[in-house]
């Protein structure tokens, strides 16, 4: 049965669309690929599937980088992943239709003849954004030889990228701000190599689009694999706040519910939860300073606590909570929302979904082929199914002009 009662709108239902397209090179599987979000006036939704292994994750994890640059934690974020030697694409620098065939024996890292190279980019509707990462000069007195180093940064107007739109550039350790004529004005002159533009500059006086973006890209939310075991942040007790969107763990649920009915689509919210189990309720109890969520069951004397919830029960919660955000934000990333959900569960999660991409844009990473098939019949939804050739991640059916869309700065 349909949703029914209001949908949950982005900041007002003014949000306007965070990403055209997304670009990784050098990255783990992802030797070269631009991928394409679906974009409409007010949001979009695009659905990344592919079988185990094909770079779905490794996609996710790209994004996550651009925003772990925005907020200064790009080093720590590449080196709990490993560090460079674990992230960089290991295959062949370029792959023939020999290679493809057999026919060439495929030539790997270690007969680069390039530096190797991790580069991240971003597309946006006013302003994008792409970064180059490689390992660090040779210094004999540093430990820390494996630290990645950040190469170069640029900012430009507009999606595609032309020199002439070119804003904020980054060359080592110097920060220019771009002018007309080929005219250029230093920003910054000592710049960490460990640090991003988006945190060294940092004014909104002085470089109002670096202020812009970085701003921008710390709004996006990203929802990845809640826990719902016995120790779980979401089944404990926390202090209780106004929670305009739910906390990456989930730790504040019964106050990010509790701030729903009060300010956001309550309605809504209630009929969800009906849709997906009939006959049941949502209430929180804020007698203490420790609210607790309640779920009222038919045939039950007393609500179940979150502390006794199933666990497919309490992730739909929790995504139910973050779809209906009073504050959602212009972009909204969900890495496979369907894990311990019962089948019966992923139409209703399908329909809240394709509900919030129509205010703002949704980006989901899936496996389940009921949740897929159900997004895929959303208006405007973009279905990106990847593959793996030679290792590598590659989008099937992309065209040149789709690949073409995107050009990384010289």
């Amino acid at each position: 049965m349909p949703v029914k009662g209001k949908t949950p709108t982005a900041n007002g239902g003014s949000a306007t669309p965070s990403l055209s397209h997304l670009a990784v090179a050098g990255y783990r599987s992802l030797q070269q690929l631009t991928v394409p979000l679906g974009v409409l006036p007010l949001g979009g939704l695009t659905v990344v599937c592919g079988a185990n292994g094909c770079g779905k994750s490794n996609l996710y994890r790209s994004l996550g980088l651009i925003a772990a640059a925005a907020r200064g934690e790009l080093v720590a974020a590449l080196a709990a992943e490993g560090g460079l030697p674990a992230v960089f694409w290991a295959g062949p620098e370029r792959t023939t239709r020999e290679m493809r065939r057999g026919e060439q024996p495929v030539q790997g890292s270690s007969g680069r003849r390039e530096a190797a190279r991790l580069r991240l980019g971003m597309a946006g509707a006013s302003l994008s954004y792409a970064i180059e990462l490689g390992y660090r000069a040779d210094d004999h007195s540093s430990a820390f030889v494996l630290d990645p180093e950040i190469k170069r940064e640029w900012i430009w107007a507009g999606g595609p990228f032309h020199p002439r739109s070119l804003l904020v550039q980054r060359s080592g350790a110097v920060v220019e701000r771009c002018g007309e004529g080929g005219r250029s004005q230093p920003l910054a002159l000592e710049v960490s190599p460990h640090e991003s533009l988006l945190t060294a500059v940092s004014d909104p006086l002085e470089a109002p689009e670096v202020f812009q973006l970085r701003r921008m890209i710390l709004s996006w939310r990203f929802y990845d694999s809640f826990r719902t075991d016995r120790q779980a942040p979401a089944r404990s007790g926390r202090i209780a706040t106004r929670t305009l969107s739910l906390a990456a763990d989930g730790g504040d649920l019964a106050a990010a519910v509790q701030t729903i009915i009060e300010i956001g689509d309550h309605e809504g919210l209630q009929a969800a939860i009906g849709a997906a189990f009939p006959g049941c309720r949502l209430t929180v109890d804020t007698s203490g300073p420790s609210f607790r969520l309640q779920l009222h069951q038919p045939g039950l004397l007393r609500p179940l606590e979150a502390s006794e919830l199933s666990d497919g029960t309490l992730r739909y919660l929790l995504l139910a909570a973050a779809l209906f955000s009073p504050r959602l934000p212009p972009l909204l990333v969900l890495n496979e929302p369907e894990n311990s959900l019962h089948p019966d569960l992923l139409e209703p999660l399908a329909r809240l979904i394709a509900a919030v991409a129509e205010r703002t844009q949704v980006w989901v990473v899936a496996h389940a082929e009921a949740l897929i098939t159900a997004l895929e019949d959303s208006p405007g939804c973009r279905l990106l199914r990847l593959e793996r050739e030679l290792g590598a991640t590659l989008l099937p059916g992309q065209t040149v002009l789709e690949r073409a869309a995107w050009r990384w700065p010289a």
